[in-house]
């Protein structure tokens, strides 16, 4: 995939931009997603605290009708006088009886109301009731102990017509005048009443609703089967006492189970009211937000992509355009001038380009004018070897005349001459091996020696493993020549050069020439110093020292930078000279005496 990339500057654009572009827009769209997600999770919460308010109301409305109802039925005046005598003949019982009756029927959430006199007379109530859930035993024994008003959590009553769940507000009856208590009095609230106004809210908005009494016991809700169950069975976990607040909202479970639970508290009677809203509702409630979200940013996504995408072949079609006559290039054909289509930094970027290809060609006529030049000197100087032979042979007779005369000393100065005048013209060729280098100054010193006479004695130390190697050819000569002239000849005594050559440790080849001449002092030799690094192209006033100018450059030209020109010198005592070369292989081209050589 990287290398796909890296291949193409419009590949490259495309996923840069595209990413720069789309990352941000994705993230924006996720944002607003969300944000719209919460946006829709705080109205279900406020749309449900709304409605468990509606039902509260609803509640608190049915608690105290039903408490003040308890308290116009224990004053009203036949009760009491029915509680406070048993002599009372069975008219007063059945017409209490017909009044409990009237009164029930007149609200619809009344189940039952029930008198319990304390005087041993018969139970007041408006229906007949076989199995009283409220009582816990035969004996009424809570009823009789009671001492204060309570509502009673959910229980069973089996009447003429059946099972009935109720909640019962109970108090005690008190006399009006000594205020001892004469009964107990009880208003049971129908259960299904409660569920019915519960019902129809939860059904239109998807939640569950739970009435919670002050023992944590469900007594009404959508969830029928957890009636009278503990509401940590329904929802195991759900901390109910930490719901101190009127109102409020919980989170419950994890996952898949997560819901929201929103609380609300009936006051008087110490119930909650719950609503459990999944979170899948919250889901559902935002599908929509997804939807237009995702449309929204697709096609976003897609006329960005487009407008992009153009963009990007636009400005890289004149690039593809210079590439690919640049990849067509050959160095002896031509360069085709592109056509400049803006002005902008590709407009000028194509004028480079043509401007590069009239260069080339200039450069090209430029190289084929200087190879015919070459060719020409080639042939000048073929033609200039003629009077090279016709020195030889001249020196040749020279010699042979001389050893006719038995001058012994003509003789070998000029077969010195001869061999040094050969050596340095070698057929034109830059290298040479080290004895050749080393044969060629022995040369040279005899002719010195010839005309020196007692002047000076030359030593050569030169390790036989060093002999076949190949080297830059007259090196040594201009060496000796200085420290012949500038060193020995300025001594009036006879003086001593030593030429060593030696193998390094890093397999190079380290060439000394030591004198005990005359020497220089330091401001000399930091002089000569600088004259040598001087290139041979810029002349240097006064001109001296060419010799030492010619091996330092020929030096660092052929060797590298730490190849060149080593000097020491002490007044008085006299000069080192040295260089170190790595060695030269020798290959031979075709089948002439011609030969390349490399490093």
């Amino acid at each position: 995939m990287q290398r796909w990339v890296g291949k193409s500057l419009k590949r490259k654009l495309s996923i840069i931009l595209l990413g720069a572009i789309l990352v941000p827009l994705l993230s924006l769209g996720y944002v607003l997603y969300s944000i719209a997600a919460m946006e829709a999770e705080e109205r279900t919460k406020q749309s449900s605290l709304g409605l468990l308010d509606q039902i509260k109301t609803n509640l608190e409305f049915i608690v105290q009708d039903v408490e003040n109802m308890s308290i116009f039925l224990i004053g009203q005046e036949d009760i009491q006088r029915y509680l406070a005598s048993t002599n009372q003949g069975s008219g007063l019982q059945i017409k209490l009886m017909g009044f409990l009756s009237n009164f029930a029927f007149s609200k619809s959430y009344i189940s039952n109301i029930s008198i319990y006199p304390n005087n041993g007379n018969h139970t007041l109530s408006n229906t007949t009731i076989f199995n009283n859930g409220l009582f816990k035993d035969r004996n009424n024994t809570i009823i009789q102990q009671l001492h204060d008003k309570w509502w009673s959590s959910l229980y069973t009553n089996e009447t003429t017509n059946g099972e009935e769940k109720v909640i019962s507000f109970v108090r005690p009856i008190g006399s009006m005048t000594t205020y001892q208590p004469k009964g107990v009095l009880s208003i049971s609230i129908s259960e299904a009443a409660i569920a019915e106004f519960m019902m129809k809210p939860a059904l239109i908005s998807g939640e569950s609703l739970l009435l919670v009494d002050r023992d944590q016991r469900m007594i009404s809700g959508t969830m029928r089967d957890g009636l009278t169950q503990a509401v940590t069975h329904l929802l195991p976990g759900l901390d109910v006492l930490n719901m101190q607040e009127g109102q409020g909202f919980v989170t419950y479970g994890e996952g898949e189970n997560k819901k929201t639970i929103v609380y609300a508290k009936v006051p008087h009677v110490d119930w909650l009211l719950l609503a459990v809203i999944p979170y899948a509702q919250y889901q559902a409630q935002n599908q929509y937000v997804v939807t237009v979200t995702a449309i929204t940013v697709g096609l976003a996504m897609m006329i960005i992509a487009g407008i992009v995408l153009f963009l990007i072949i636009r400005v890289t079609r004149p690039l593809q355009t210079v590439a690919a006559s640049l990849k067509g290039f050959r160095p002896d054909g031509e360069v085709i001038a592109l056509p400049i289509t803006s002005s902008d930094e590709i407009g000028m970027l194509v004028h480079s380009y043509n401007k590069l290809g009239e260069r080339v060609h200039v450069l090209m006529q430029e190289v084929k004018r200087q190879e015919s030049m070459k060719k020409e000197a080639d042939m000048q100087a073929l033609q200039a070897q003629i009077n090279p032979h016709f020195l030889y042979n001249t020196l040749a007779s020279i010699h042979w005349m001389a050893l006719m005369n038995k001058d012994a000393k003509i003789a070998q100065m000029v077969g010195s001459l001869s061999d040094f005048l050969r050596f340095s013209l070698n057929k034109g060729s830059e290298y040479c091996q080290v004895k050749q280098e080393v044969l060629h100054v022995q040369h040279y010193a005899s002719i010195q020696q010839i005309r020196y006479p007692e002047k000076f004695e030359i030593a050569f130390h030169i390790s036989s493993e060093l002999e076949s190697e190949h080297m830059l050819k007259l090196l040594l000569q201009p060496l000796i020549e200085n420290a012949i002239i500038h060193g020995i000849l300025g001594k009036q005594s006879k003086g001593c050069i030593t030429v060593s050559a030696q193998l390094t440790q890093m397999g190079h080849m380290q060439f000394t020439i030591e004198d005990s001449g005359q020497g220089m002092s330091q401001e000399q030799l930091q002089t000569l110093l600088q004259q040598i690094e001087v290139p041979l192209d810029h002349t240097i006033k006064p001109a001296s020292s060419y010799g030492l100018r010619n091996v330092h450059q020929r030096l660092l030209l052929h060797y590298g930078e730490e190849s060149g020109l080593v000097l020491h010198s002490v007044e008085g005592r006299g000069t080192t000279i040295s260089f170190t070369i790595s060695s030269i292989e020798k290959e031979e081209e075709g089948e002439g005496d011609e030969a390349a050589y490399r490093r």
